[in-house]
């Protein structure tokens, strides 16, 4: 897999729109916002002219013509070139087929989150479980909208892993929440241990020591 000459996901979208007809760039901004794929792909105005700039220069697509309707601005219509439909199908094949290790902010946060108490953390998880309580019911109001107008379930198909992948993320943090706030397990009295010791954040021996005091040594997560 070689670095792609452009990267943006808009640009892959870019594309998508194209190969089913020419368009100028506000048409493209209006029909993603229509259906709804600003949920899954980063959209404001100005990076969508900067990506089809790029995707100009690039000649994956190319202008087809300069149109004006009634007393509005001239508008510039593209169409995808065959180098572009190559791009397209390439891309979209890798992103489908080959999983990739995505770094992701709450994962990292959960690697580092023994540096707050178990009491900070069971107030903190509390909150981000009712920030995916509300995020899921506004999807499922997005998903029964869509539906409402008869968009194809090929169009939302995103939303609908979205929505797979909250709901996943909530049950485990449900999952979470009840197993530390059982103060008996060793794992969570150690840690509390290790915060008493430290008057600030835990160094790596107050973590050995506050393990070694419990009756059952080390931490075990399973």
């Amino acid at each position: 897999m070689g670095k792609r000459k452009v990267a943006n996901p808009l640009a892959l979208a870019v594309l998508s729109l194209l190969a089913e007809k020419p368009m100028h760039p506000y048409e493209m901004s209006s029909t993603l916002r229509e259906r709804a794929k600003e949920q899954s792909i980063k959209l404001n105005y100005g990076s969508l002219y900067s990506v089809v700039d790029s995707l100009v220069r690039h000649k994956l697509i190319d202008v087809q013509e300069t149109v004006r309707e009634g007393r509005r601005p001239e508008r510039t219509v593209y169409a995808i070139t065959d180098p572009g439909r190559i791009e397209l199908v390439d891309w979209l094949s890798e992103l489908l087929s080959v999983p990739v290790k995505e770094y992701l902010q709450f994962e990292a946060a959960l690697s580092l989150m023994p540096v707050l108490s178990p009491e900070v953390v069971l107030r903190l998880l509390e909150v981000r479980r009712t920030r995916l309580d509300g995020e899921i019911a506004s999807n499922d109001g997005v998903l029964s909208a869509m539906a409402d107008r008869g968009m194809p379930y090929l169009w939302t198909i995103e939303l609908d892993y979205t929505q797979a992948l909250l709901r996943a993320e909530r049950d485990f943090v449900r999952a979470t929440i009840d197993r530390l706030a059982k103060e008996d397990l060793p794992e969570v009295r150690a840690w509390k241990r290790a915060h008493e010791l430290a008057e600030g954040v835990p160094s790596e021996a107050d973590w050995d020591r506050a393990v070694r005091e419990q009756p059952q040594s080390g931490i075990n997560w399973q």
